[in-house]
């Protein structure tokens, strides 16, 4: 994994997850408007792109989960497909961000879930697929997340994780890490009021796996044919695995 220097934001291991649901629950309000702004609101095509995946080849009814949902973008980005006739469940542990959005999904076959991604209450094989959008690194432990959220997929669905990493070639990978560590930070502290979220971002983004290191552990966790690609000159990544 790719380590931070000295003065990290990110939480003790033992403390992440009490401290990401409160970190979320702060910045819910003015969530949406960062994740759009800050992105130059290319994470819309992201999410279709993931949802082309998710469905390729199969079938456009069925009960399909997204895990850290957070005020459900990506899950309506599944619901609004065209001629797509099933449910998405939306689960996120932080229930402001899910009340962030509710107005969002009043007409769309989406319905939310105070949930924790570590304990889904749902039975095994319950879902017809399933995706999370920038989500697995807020987990406190990324393998048993991976593993819960395979057990709840019918033998075959997929998974799609979404996740940002770092570009590989310059100069786009240095003038990505002035804006991601530099500029990002002091907008997003500006807009949100939040003193460290906006750092939190890159720093968790540089301690997470590389893409292949990634599949390896979907693997591990018991995923069939997993595959993944970069978008937007490497600055996320796509994966796709089969449980």
């Amino acid at each position: 994994m790719r380590g931070t220097g000295s003065g990290s934001v990110l939480p003790a291991p033992e403390e992440k997850s009490a401290a990401v649901r409160r970190m979320f629950g702060a910045i819910a309000p003015r969530y949406d408007l960062l994740n759009h702004l800050l992105s130059l609101n290319i994470d819309r095509l992201w999410r279709r792109r993931a949802v082309s995946l998710l469905l390729q080849g199969r079938t456009l009814e069925g009960r399909f989960l997204d895990v850290c949902a957070g005020t459900f973008d990506f899950a309506l980005a599944l619901a609004r497909r065209r001629g797509f006739r099933g449910l998405v469940v939306g689960s996120d542990f932080a229930f402001p961000m899910l009340e962030r959005g509710l107005g969002k999904i009043r007409d769309a076959p989406v319905r939310p879930a105070c949930a924790d991604a570590l304990a889904l209450p749902f039975g095994d094989s319950a879902f017809d697929g399933a995706t999370v959008g920038f989500g697995v690194r807020n987990l406190a432990d990324l393998a048993a997340g991976l593993r819960e959220m395979r057990r709840v997929l019918k033998p075959g669905a997929r998974l799609v994780i979404l996740e940002f990493t770092t570009p590989r070639w310059q100069p786009f990978r240095g003038l990505y890490f002035l804006y991601f560590k530099r500029i990002l930070p002091l907008v997003g502290r500006l807009v949100s009021g939040h003193g460290s979220a906006y750092s939190y971002l890159p720093e968790s983004v540089l301690r997470f796996p590389e893409p292949a290191e990634l599949a390896r552990m979907m693997e591990e966790a018991g995923y069939r044919a997993v595959s993944w690609r970069t978008w937007t000159g490497g600055i996320v990544a796509a994966h796709v695995g089969e449980a």
